[in-house]
């Protein structure tokens, strides 16, 4: 069996390697109006073990994935069990070989999810919208003041 390296930066993953990725609902604001969008990213095993203590999370479902299901060659394509509406994560490369690594380091978080399994019961919710175009504008009323004896020596 061979295994195909990724990038030359990454050596140590290739795509053979184990990935959980996860299909979110996310937000993105528009001249004022929010849309929904689906939303495909690697999750981290330490997300992935905190997700599954029932944290409210904006992950619909994950799928237990190795690199190559995503990686043909130098293309990245969403596999076709993957919902057709869904777009791939901002610098999703990076992310998934970040990701990778975790459970490199801890093999024991892929036990959480076989490989080639999806998992869909966790804790959904959309309380607290994740919106992907925020821009935070900081002013000078942000700035905690102080009292005018903080530097003074007494």
């Amino acid at each position: 069996m061979t295994t195909t390296t990724l990038l030359t930066q990454a050596s140590d993953v290739s795509t053979d390697d184990y990935c959980v990725f996860g299909v979110a609902t996310c937000f993105f604001r528009e001249e004022g109006e929010v849309h929904e969008v689906k939303i495909i990213e690697p999750i981290p095993s330490a997300s992935l073990e905190a997700i599954l203590q029932g944290i409210p999370t904006s992950y619909e479902s994950a799928f237990a994935k190795t690199l190559g299901a995503f990686f043909q060659g130098e293309t990245i394509e969403i596999p076709s069990d993957m919902p057709e509406s869904a777009q791939l994560c901002d610098r999703f490369e990076e992310r998934a070989i970040a990701a990778t690594r975790t459970y490199k380091t801890r093999p024991e978080a892929t036990q959480h999810i076989g490989l080639g399994e999806i998992k869909q019961d966790f804790n959904y919710s959309l309380e607290r919208k994740r919106i992907l175009n925020v821009e935070n504008i900081v002013r000078a009323e942000d700035n905690v003041k102080q009292h005018s004896h903080t530097h003074k020596v007494l």
